[in-house]
């Protein structure tokens, strides 16, 4: 008890302002309602009801909960490192495919190998894609900005040529997009009727195993001090350079893999629009 009182007391100017940031916006949007015509009530009813309303809604909300959580923790813990990852959408992306082409390529496999390669494959596609921007910021100071903004164009180009040409589905039952994932591959649904995955467990582990490095590791202190003060933490002896690289790395890796759950979870298949701009959503989380 004595720990929930400190706890609360430590944290509540926080959860206070956090309850009038919503209530106050809750009630702008009930006004731009109003003067529109429309009931607010009834706007939030449906709101409410359509994302908490039954198994399944709940279930959606979870699935994407989730995937905003993990997107704005790969946003985090590069800005940690001192670098401002903007490229997870393109290093989604190359997560996503990468992943998807290990699946179909290895389908003779047993299920449970392909899974761990396709997550490794993922985590690699998604951490190199970010190492080169970190790379060329660290080492020849180019703006991260402005490189992931860039290689995100690249890396959605890409995707989107692939799965709509060499590797597009020859079945005319799938008009864009690479063929289905057996379905041994993929994941199990924890609500039937919704998105809702055994990713969502996969995710959580994610999140628990970032916040370990971040608050309980010499590296994640390492990387903090990087991030905050790099001119202290180079005349502390600390590899800056490379604490730099290895959180924009993370960040990547962390985005790759969430490509992997969104198409080995609920779509099942690569196709040019598995993201709708989720990163930059993640990135709002984080913010």
């Amino acid at each position: 008890m004595e720990r929930i009182k400190a706890l609360w007391q430590k944290n509540q100017n926080y959860v206070l302002t956090l309850i009038g940031c919503i209530l106050i916006a809750l009630i702008i949007g009930g006004i731009l309602m109003a003067v529109s015509g429309y009931n607010p009530l009834n706007g939030y009813y449906a709101m409410i009801k359509g994302a908490l309303g039954s198994p399944r809604c709940l279930g959606n909300t979870l699935d994407k909960s989730m995937t905003l959580c993990l997107l704005g923790l790969a946003t985090a813990i590069g800005a940690k490192g001192g670098l401002f990852n903007v490229g997870g959408e393109g290093q989604l992306f190359m997560g996503a495919l990468i992943s998807t082409m290990m699946g179909l390529w290895l389908c003779n496999l047993p299920s449970v190998i392909v899974i761990v390669i396709a997550i490794l494959s993922a985590i690699v596609a998604g951490g190199f894609y970010a190492y080169i921007p970190a790379v060329l910021k660290i080492k020849m100071g180019v703006d991260e900005v402005i490189t992931t903004i860039m290689l995100n164009t690249v890396a959605i180009k890409i995707c989107t040529w692939l799965v709509n040409g060499p590797w597009n589905s020859p079945l005319k039952s799938i008009t864009t997009g690479t063929d289905y994932l057996p379905a041994n591959f993929r994941f199990a649904k924890i609500i039937a009727s919704s998105n809702m995955s055994v990713s969502f467990l996969y995710g959580a582990i994610v999140a628990f195993l970032i916040w370990y490095l971040l608050k309980k590791t010499t590296t994640g202190l390492q990387i903090k001090i990087v991030g905050e003060n790099p001119r202290f933490a180079k005349f502390a002896g600390l590899k800056a350079d490379n604490l730099g690289i290895l959180s924009m790395v993370i960040s990547g890796a962390i985005c790759g893999l969430v490509g992997m759950f969104l198409v080995y979870g609920f779509e099942g298949h690569m196709t040019a629009s598995c993201s709708n701009s989720y990163y930059f959503d993640g990135m709002l989380v984080a913010m």
